[in-house]
């Protein structure tokens, strides 16, 4: 009895971990430049002066030959859907 409410309790304790990891609403934002759509070191999004460099967060998508796509500037466009970050129904 005590083995199986031990292993009951980790199996909980990993559903946990994996919802509170998947459960997220926040896109995942990458660093861009607007112009070439190039993936940028974070720094380059962090506010500064002067600069025409400065690169823009870029939210949702995919990296293919340091390039993004799929994804948008603008953050309420795109939504994430738990894990594996796809969102929508299959019907049937």
């Amino acid at each position: 009895m005590r083995s199986g409410s031990v292993a009951l309790g980790g199996m909980g304790l990993l559903a946990a971990a994996l919802v509170a990891c998947g459960s997220s609403s926040e896109p995942d934002k990458r660093c861009v430049d607007r112009a070439t759509l190039e993936k940028l070191n974070t720094k380059e999004c962090k506010s500064g002066s002067g600069s025409s460099s400065h690169g823009a967060y870029y939210y949702g998508g995919s990296v293919s030959n340091n390039r993004v796509s799929g994804g948008s500037f603008d953050k309420s466009a795109v939504t994430r859907g738990g894990i594996g970050g796809h969102s929508g129904s299959s019907g049937g």
